[in-house]
């Protein structure tokens, strides 16, 4: 058997392991994969077909590169029993938030909390996909993966044509406060999402977990809504809100086109 380290640049959360995950689950000679978010590092225990592996890697354009390829003995991998418990978990939070927020963002008429609601059903929706796929065919996997991401998708480009709407007609004042207080709520979610899937690793990795939660891209969008919210209330302006709001549905479409790939 071989281990091969791949360093995974743009692997920022547990959502990026789940695609990869699923991206080399068809792989036969794959017997282990151990991530390390916040070294941003995959080790892959397999024996034989490295070609494919490191190409399926490069495929999903998270900055995939192999660092080295090493002879191993070791055959024991013990997984956590509580996986999916955790991962129903985390699929639960981010779907009640994705409700929060997009009930918020109506009413308050911010962009910017409607597109963050998005990325949190993207990130429920790839946390659904690992589940659903458990037990299932290749060909289940990958067409509910093509539904997910076409579905996220059709929202997004809705998004932007909001965005449009607002920017080019009667300006929308949206409610700074809720901006502000959602947001801030969303973020402590997204921190302890990423905390329950970190329960699952060694106790040596327990001090990385605070820098894996503010490396995270979803708590960079979390504060990117806040200060839109702060810019909202001293400029008396919207268009700080349009301006997250195209940015984070851009970023929407981007993990869409990445659950896309999955379904090819």
């Amino acid at each position: 058997m071989e281990k091969t380290v791949f360093e995974i640049s743009k692997m920022d959360c547990p959502s990026e392991e789940n695609l990869i995950r699923m991206k080399l689950d068809s792989i036969s000679s794959i017997q282990h994969l151990q991530f390390d978010i916040p070294e941003r590092k995959l080790t892959v225990f397999h024996s034989g077909q490295l070609d494919e592996i490191e190409q399926s890697i490069q495929a999903l354009n998270l900055g995939g590169q192999k660092l080295s390829t090493i002879p191993t003995d070791q055959t024991d991998f013990t997984e956590q029993a509580n996986q999916r418990s955790l991962l129903w978990k985390v699929l639960v939070i981010n779907f009640v938030f994705f409700l929060v927020e997009i009930t918020t963002g109506l009413i308050s008429k911010s962009m910017g909390l409607v597109a963050d609601s998005l990325d949190m059903l993207a990130d429920a929706l790839v946390y659904g996909l690992s589940l659903f796929a458990v037990g299932g065919s290749l060909i289940r996997k990958k067409r509910i993966a093509r539904m997910a991401g076409y579905f996220q998708i059709v929202l997004a480009i809705i998004g932007f044509i909001e965005v449009l709407r607002r920017f080019f007609g009667t300006e929308q004042f949206p409610d700074y406060a809720t901006m502000i207080v959602v947001s801030v709520f969303a973020l402590i979610a997204n921190g302890l999402c990423l905390y329950l899937l970190q329960k699952s690793r060694s106790k040596e990795e327990a001090h990385m977990k605070a820098s894996m939660i503010f490396t995270s891209n979803d708590v960079i969008i979390n504060l990117g809504v806040i200060i839109a919210g702060v810019l909202v209330n001293w400029l008396q302006s919207n268009k700080p809100d349009l301006i997250i709001g195209t940015i984070v549905f851009g970023l929407v479409i981007q993990g869409a086109l990445r659950i896309l790939k999955l379904g090819k």
